[in-house]
């Protein structure tokens, strides 16, 4: 008979070879760095040790929608004048991943350590949020519309912070109702209404990772170019910060409109259940 240890070494060992598998694959196509790789490999690793399936398959839903996204007309004019302005483009570096899948994996293991309902519903939510904020940028860049600042309506070149586009928003809605509906498909306790809880969610925390890109991201000003960027460092110089706080990065600004949509998604269940 295996034993309740046995079990939780063949569910690490498993971990550990997919997730080993998986990130392996995405840094030899360059969607990972190496850091990157690594930390996907850590976390894939805990969320199969820990979690049911549908806890490891919404961050696969996510990573392999936004890696394919974030390749599609990477050579467009357009979508490389918005990319230009982004502290980070391309492959994804530790900092991203812990960024974007880090608050699921303690979630995660919340859900192992005391179970309840609500740390899935919030889990829905912080996914749905991280995927709809990576269509709406990997999609919104290709929009024919002016960006338009999400606190002012005032047109703004493409990539600025906090700038949404029709486009770009019914990307965000997209991608936030894709989580929730594979967590309708694989949920054990699932159902339509959680194709809804991930829209809405979803699309919350997006506008939120917009609003606080707009008021608190740290934002600079190069000197050589004059161009405003996320990068500290730009066209090899120092930048001078412009506005926001020195400490809020795109990776703390995705964090944190994750938790919001994550405690959205809690509420949210718990109405709908």
């Amino acid at each position: 008979m295996v034993g309740i240890i046995d079990i939780w070494v063949l569910r690490l060992l498993a971990g550990l070879v997919s997730s080993g598998l998986i990130a392996a694959a995405a840094y030899r196509h360059r969607s990972l760095s190496a850091s990157g790789a690594w930390s996907a490999v850590i976390m894939g690793t805990g969320f199969v040790t820990l979690g049911e399936p549908v806890w490891f398959a919404l961050l696969i839903v996510f990573f392999v929608t936004s890696s394919a996204l974030s390749k599609y007309k990477r050579g467009h004019r357009v979508k490389a004048e918005a990319e230009a302005g982004y502290e980070k483009s391309g492959r994804r570096d530790a900092g991203q991943v812990w960024a974007n899948g880090g608050a699921g994996l303690l979630l995660c293991a919340a859900d192992a350590a005391y179970p309840h309902a609500g740390w899935l519903y919030a889990y829905i939510g912080v996914m749905a949020a991280v995927n709809a904020d990576t269509w709406a940028t990997e999609l919104g860049a290709l929009s024919r519309s002016v960006p338009r600042l999400v606190t002012t309506g005032r047109r703004v070149r493409p990539g600025t912070s906090g700038a949404v586009t029709p486009l770009g928003s019914l990307a965000a809605l997209s991608g936030a109702a894709l989580i929730g509906a594979a967590a309708a498909l694989l949920a054990p306790s699932g159902g339509a209404a959680l194709i809804g809880l991930g829209a809405v969610a979803g699309l919350a925390g997006c506008f939120a990772d917009s609003l606080l890109g707009a008021t608190g991201q740290a934002m600079f000003r190069c000197p050589v170019c004059g161009s405003e960027t996320e990068r500290a460092v730009h066209c090899g110089t120092a930048a001078e910060r412009v506005r926001g706080f020195a400490w809020m990065n795109n990776d703390r600004v995705n964090l944190l409109s994750s938790l919001i949509a994550g405690l959205l998604g809690w509420a949210l269940g718990s109405l709908l259940y």
